[in-house]
């Protein structure tokens, strides 16, 4: 059986570095893809003797309207093979991605129209794409540096078919909250180590704001709360066949408790028999 991921999204929104990081860890890459040799392509690795195991699809890039109508369908057609295929979908604000296309001065592939008008046309086009996709990746906030980074953590490893891919991410609700997450956890009822001054420029990733915020009575009762969430929907999303899961903990400015908690709740996944990555989006700001 062949794993294909289908790599999909908006122009601008990081394709090309998509591409370049699967190739990198050992994908089979097949970029700028027609919709219609999508089922071809599965064919020839179905093949008897066929030795490719993980083929990258990168579809849309530089497709006009009927392009990208043909896409959903040729996905469809794709998962029908009896192979793994998950979707990743990457996206970004209308503001980022306007400011991309004028940094490279590019013409957006929605030809005729303005940037603005050209972005949401092809959002309205994708929107379908997006809501089947496996796994969405939002860049409007991540250089080409941290999308790899990202994608790395998605998919550098092997995966087994079945093995649902978790990340716990902790941020700060004062630069927003995470759109390409699943489930988001606030923690900012919590004691804020902020106000004790000999921990507000300590982070949550050192031991004296971890112990801190984990001696909290809050803490324990919140811990114990999520322990009884968890222990539910982990394998109830197993069972269902969900590839990836994200799990976000927010705090106000995503320095000290919802960095804590992260790396509290990542190790309970261990100790559960998952394997999950774990990433501060707010620490450093």
């Amino acid at each position: 059986m062949t794993d294909f991921l289908v790599i999909s999204g908006l122009s601008g929104a990081g394709r090309s570095t998509a591409a370049a990081t699967l190739e990198d860890l050992g994908w089979f890459v097949i970029d700028n893809l027609p919709a219609a040799l999508i089922s071809k392509v599965a064919e020839l690795v179905d093949k008897p003797g066929a030795e490719t195991e993980r083929v990258a699809l990168v579809v849309g890039r530089g497709g006009g309207e009927e392009y990208l109508e043909e896409v959903g369908p040729a996905i469809r057609g794709l998962r029908a093979t009896g192979n793994r295929v998950r979707v990743l979908f990457l996206e970004a604000s209308d503001e980022a991605l306007v400011r991309r296309f004028e940094g490279t001065r590019r013409r957006h592939p929605m030809a005729g129209e303005g940037v603005v008008e050209a972005i949401a046309r092809e959002r309205h086009l994708l929107d379908g794409i997006r809501t089947e996709s496996d796994v969405v990746v939002d860049t409007t906030d991540l250089n080409v540096h941290q999308l790899r980074e990202r994608l790395v953590d998605l998919f550098g490893a092997d995966d087994p078919a079945g093995t649902m891919r978790t990340q716990v991410l902790s941020f700060g609700y004062k630069y927003g909250i995470p759109l390409d997450v699943d489930l988001v956890l606030d923690c900012r009822f919590l004691p804020n180590p902020h106000w004790i001054e000999e921990l507000r420029t300590h982070s949550g990733l050192e031991e004296p704001v971890r112990r801190y915020v984990l001696d909290q009575p809050e803490t324990e009762e919140f811990l114990k709360k999520v322990d009884d969430l968890l222990g539910m929907l982990m394998p109830a999303y197993v069972k269902e066949g969900k590839s990836y899961l994200t799990i976000a903990l927010g705090c106000t400015g995503g320095h000290h408790r919802s960095v804590v908690l992260a790396e509290e709740i990542a190790e309970r996944l261990r100790r559960a028999g998952f394997t999950p990555a774990v990433s501060h989006r707010d620490v450093s700001r």
